[in-house]
């Protein structure tokens, strides 16, 4: 999305989340595509940027990438693991039954979406199904007229384009508008280390129905991804591959009732298609033995309405999967329904200087396969109108969850990957303090919190065992974090903190490594740094330092890394809407695996061109 202005950010309170939104600032400058306003560079450097792109240096999120990150990235928050983050698109939870390694596989052109909202406490107690610690919001965006052609290419031999274009005005449907909009994208790269080459290409079309207070949107997508890396999945020092097809419908309505009330409905098909190769070099003519497709569909129905001193907060939502796999043959059956629903109601009372509210309700899951569960939602919070504290608040969420088909239909005593028939339904029961804050020309947000995971599904690792296996854990993990921002007149900075520590009991079981549960920060800092320097000339960094766990598998790097990607932007002050960008990833070189065991993405460079209009 071509925005005219600069962009700032804002507080907007989400339950006990705050999260830092765009808003027009009397600064005219030249078009920039913006996807996320707490990191500085909307796109990658070696590939096309995609949803997951925005959230590799976001401050709430620890992006932990193979290859790159837009090829495969778990997403863990509040040292949640891959699997406990939902990833809602409007009403919907859109997600793989089979492995949360590809909850980030969203088919979708980033310009068709909003910037990514982190959900956690109860702001995300109703917010997604099977989910249990946080979940990542991604709205839809209102269509403009817009557009861009971009190109570009990096050592390595990568090279990539995309074309995009909006259009808002294709008809009147009563007081209403229709707009279209469309876009296509390819990436290629020779690999930044042997066998680590990738094959990208996306497409993806929306139509849009946009009234003065509801909108609704009719999306398709389908996506194509081939990559290698050595070490991939599994420590064996095997050069793997994954091949990747996932096509999404969507569909979604919002109509917004004023005072922050809303209704919102919407409906969702996902397939999935994957085969992984733990050897790419199987001769031609044997079979790969890990093929699995996926089918899901869902709709769910949410909102908020105001009924006397009461808003009603409330959702439901129900999904119905499918599996075909060569490998996932074991365990309970290969298809289920999940079901959620909620309810909250919320009391606010006035006061001279803000407002006093509370959120007292409770939603409940189930399955035809398997138990229900009930979980508690409560919060407390109190705001101000003025002065140096904006919010304070104190919540309790509890929430629950069934294992992947990767976890439970493996082969519980063979193969590269062993499961576990006896998983059962995870519960995590989430403590959150917090408060929003403004001193001076800085504004953010700071909470602590505390969560017990009880039989949350990790991966671990045994000397000896040619695999890894699936098992039930109790962690206890408490943890802080900040996020703060300040705007100058021709800087903007975005600081993040989070620390956080763990305690974990397996439950008798002989565990020597974790690849997911125990592979967490202990410190994470990040910095997004937007310069100004002339009215064409911008120069965009994003930086993380990390001091990680120690872990056995981890074979380079060590516990500490200093991550960077800067990019500098020339754009033409005339009205072509040229503009030209090069780009560093890795600034400082650094070898440290997000993954235990997985080899880290070297430097890489980057130059492009693009016309935005």
């Amino acid at each position: 999305m071509s925005l005219p202005f600069r962009t700032l950010g804002t507080l907007v309170f989400l339950g006990g989340v705050a999260t830092l939104r765009a808003q027009q600032a009397p600064v005219a400058l030249t078009p920039v595509d913006v996807y996320s306003t707490r990191v500085a560079n909307q796109e990658p450097v070696g590939t096309i940027a995609m949803p997951v792109s925005a959230l590799r240096y976001e401050p709430l999120v620890d992006t932990q990438g193979r290859n790159l990150a837009e090829a495969q990235a778990d997403i863990s928050i509040r040292g949640g693991l891959f699997e406990n983050t939902g990833f809602r698109l409007g009403a919907v939870t859109v997600s793989d039954p089979q492995t949360g390694h590809y909850l980030a596989e969203i088919p979708l052109a980033p310009a068709m979406l909003g910037a990514p909202v982190i959900l956690t406490g109860t702001a995300h107690a109703l917010a997604t199904t099977n989910s249990t610690v946080a979940g990542v919001d991604y709205g839809w965006r209102p269509i403009q007229d817009a557009g861009m052609i971009g190109a570009g290419a990096g050592n390595f031999g990568s090279s990539r384009v995309e074309v995009y274009g909006g259009e808002s005005g294709l008809a009147k449907i009563g007081s209403a508008s229709l707009g279209a909009d469309l876009s296509w994208a390819r990436s290629s790269s020779d690999g930044a280390i042997p066998f680590g080459e990738h094959n990208f290409s996306r497409t993806s079309g929306r139509v849009q129905l946009k009234g003065a207070s509801s909108q609704t949107d009719l999306a398709v997508g389908y996506q194509e991804k081939f990559f290698g890396w050595p070490n991939l999945y599994t420590p064996f020092n095997s050069n793997e591959t994954e091949n990747l097809q996932t096509l999404l419908f969507v569909a979604n309505h919002r109509t917004d009732l004023g005072g922050g009330d809303y209704l919102e409905a919407g409906a969702f098909h996902r397939r999935n298609k994957d085969d992984y190769a733990f050897n790419r070099f199987t001769p031609l003519g044997v079979t790969h033995p890990f093929q699995h497709t996926t089918w899901i569909s869902g709709a769910a129905v949410g909102g908020r309405v105001q009924r006397g001193e009461l808003a009603w907060n409330f959702r439901a939502e129900l999904t119905a999967d499918d599996l075909k796999s060569t490998s996932l043959i074991f365990g309970p059956p290969g298809s289920r329904t999940l079901y959620k629903a909620g309810l909250v109601p919320e009391r606010t009372w006035k006061t001279s200087d803000g407002s006093f509210g509370v959120k007292l309700g409770a939603s409940v899951e189930g399955s035809n396969h398997g138990d229900s569960a009930g979980s508690p939602v409560f919060e407390v919070a109190r705001d101000w109108s003025a002065g140096s504290l904006r919010r304070v608040y104190f919540s309790y969420a509890k929430s629950t969850q069934l294992p992947s088909y990767t976890a439970l239909k493996s082969n519980p005593a063979a193969g590269l990957f062993r499961g576990n028939p006896t998983l059962g339904r995870a519960s995590s029961q989430n403590l959150d303090a917090g408060a929003g804050w403004a001193l001076g020309d800085w504004h953010g947000t700071a909470a602590v919190f505390a969560r017990r995971d009880h039989g949350l599904t990790d991966w671990t690792f045994r000397q000896g065992v040619t695999a890894r296996s699936a098992n039930a854990v109790d962690i206890d993990t408490a943890g802080a974090e900040l996020v703060a921002l300040r705007t100058w007149s021709r800087v903007d900075l975005v600081l993040g903190g989070t620390v956080l520590g763990k305690s974990s009991d397996y439950r008798g079981a002989v565990v020597d490594a974790s690849f997911y549960a125990l592979n967490f920060a202990r410190t994470r800092l990040t910095a997004a740094l937007t310069v100004h320097l002339t009215k064409e000339l911008e120069l965009r960094a994003d930086n993380e330092y990390r001091h990680q766990a120690a872990n056995p598998l981890r074979t380079t790097g060590g516990n500490d890394a200093m991550l960077s990607t800067v990019a500098l932007t020339y754009r033409m002050s005339d009205a072509s809407g040229l503009e030209f960008t090069a780009a560093l990833d890795n600034l400082w070189q650094d070898d440290f695996q997000d993954v235990p065991g997985v080899p880290a993405t070297p430097r890489q460079g980057s130059v492009g061109v693009a016309v935005r209009w």
